[in-house]
């Protein structure tokens, strides 16, 4: 496939996915064998994203990737975006605790690399600004701040 394809795949994948919360896409387009090179090895990758997917968008429920760069060579696409969302329900981070809903307004900056082959996304690489989005959700809020300045 060409890679204006392979881009156009990818951005019909995050649309769907992320901002429709459409998780069935990832059926058309993760094969058996992909690969997500930030999870443990073996994480079986479609699992992983449509758990992800689908815990994101209860955690916030108006969550919405805005690209801002998109760049396809051969078979990688990469993208550079930031997420929004309203922090509404209880968001998982980690294996045994969870943050409640906070009502806060986050943004976390994301870098994707997708390798693409006939038409599947067979690799992922993933970067995202999780510091920060942590910060947003954790910290004191503004007047208790300033309380305490």
């Amino acid at each position: 496939m060409s890679a204006e394809l392979n881009r156009q795949l990818a951005m019909q994948t995050l649309e769907r996915a992320f901002n429709q919360g459409d998780v069935s896409v990832f059926d058309e387009v993760i094969p058996a064998r992909g690969v997500d090179h930030q999870e443990t090895p073996g994480t079986d990758m479609l699992r992983h994203l449509r758990d992800t997917v689908s815990m994101m968008r209860r955690a916030f429920p108006d969550l919405h990737f805005e690209v801002h760069h998109v760049l396809a060579e051969g078979d990688i696409v990469a993208f550079h975006s930031t997420m929004t969302g309203t922090h509404l329900g209880r968001f998982d981070i980690g294996p045994f605790r969870e943050l409640p809903p906070t009502g806060r307004k986050i943004r976390m900056r994301h870098m994707h690399f997708l390798r693409w082959e006939d038409g599947k996304n067979t690799d992922l690489w993933h970067l995202m600004d999780t510091a920060s989005l942590m910060r947003q959700l954790t910290a004191p809020p503004p007047e208790a701040q300033a309380a305490n300045g």
